[in-house]
């Protein structure tokens, strides 16, 4: 396994992080008050949103964390372990935590099992509140475990999906998004055309319809991408992959990410793991990474991830 291979493997998870703790003190801030307040955000920030020091990650990385040493200490997909972990850091009191992921994560602690709970939840919501960016932040490890099996990738990305966030959606999103990584991580030339070509067919309407006006970005063509930071999965997966495709560089993929305002923390995430699987963990800012208590970890499970 070549280290280039590992570098983008660990990039995944830091670009993840990084991205993660960028965003959290401006989420919710539109983009002028970000730009008003603190210019260009480059830097780690105190305080802000939930308050929190320099450098701390949100649910988006303690999420992506639950499944990383679940796929670490079991050495393949065990949802019932993943859906236990997730209940018990919820039950831990994390200061941030999506509101439908609380919803089917306490089903579970009711006695739901994993693969009916977020069915039931997404059954009770509203059009408009039942296809969030919760399980797409959180499903970048498969990437790495799954990089050289595409079938068992959509398959396991699609169940832990489900596990919160079932609408097809949400499923599909995180579907194309870890096959994107693992094309990149293995230097398919072209990693998210070649999954589209596969999978295309499948996807649902609205993840697709956002994707494929990436593809003409990527191209060169002049293309109207209507880039909005809602918590909208599919949004948050066109945004992180305009911006982790296009960008010249890591940094300015998270930063471009983040100056768009709303939810910054997540779409930083996103953008995050594309970028550092394109650019390795190298090209990620060292600053970024210092300030990160969890990047040992985040180094030592994409190893493990790497080499199951």
């Amino acid at each position: 396994m070549g280290s280039d291979c590992h570098s983008r493997a660990r990039g995944i998870l830091l670009g993840l992080a990084c991205g993660d703790a960028l965003g959290r003190p401006v989420e919710f801030q539109g983009p002028e008050r970000i730009e008003r307040t603190h210019g260009r955000v480059t830097e780690m920030l105190a305080h802000g949103t939930h308050g929190q020091p320099a450098g701390t990650i949100t649910d988006d990385t303690e999420m992506a964390l639950c499944i990383a040493r679940s796929l670490a200490e079991y050495d393949t997909f065990e949802p019932e372990d993943v859906a236990a972990r997730f209940v018990d850091w919820k039950q831990s009191g994390p200061f941030d935590i999506g509101i439908m992921t609380s919803s089917a994560l306490q089903r579970i602690q009711n006695g739901e099992s994993w693969d009916e709970a977020g069915q039931r939840e997404w059954e009770a919501s509203m059009e408009g509140s039942n296809a969030g960016n919760g399980s797409l932040m959180r499903c970048a490890p498969y990437a790495i475990a799954y990089r050289n099996d595409p079938a068992e990738l959509v398959e396991i990305s699609r169940q832990s999906s489900a596990i919160t966030h079932a609408d097809l959606r949400c499923q599909w999103s995180c579907a194309l998004f870890n096959r994107t990584l693992a094309n990149l991580m293995t230097d398919v030339e072209r990693p998210l055309e070649t999954v589209l070509d596969d999978i295309g067919s499948k996807l649902p309407d609205d993840v697709r319809n956002v994707v494929e006006p990436v593809t003409a970005a990527r191209r060169g063509e002049p293309v109207d991408i209507s880039l909005e930071n809602s918590g909208y999965v599919v949004t948050t997966l066109q945004t992180g992959l305009y911006h982790g495709l296009t960008a010249e560089t890591a940094e300015d993929a998270i930063v471009d990410a983040v100056m768009m305002g709303g939810d910054t923390d997540t779409i930083g995430a996103v953008t995050g793991a594309v970028a550092g699987a394109r650019f390795g963990a190298g090209a990620l800012p060292e600053r970024w990474r210092t300030a990160i208590d969890e990047a040992d970890e985040l180094r030592r499970l994409a190893t493990d991830l790497i080499e199951r």
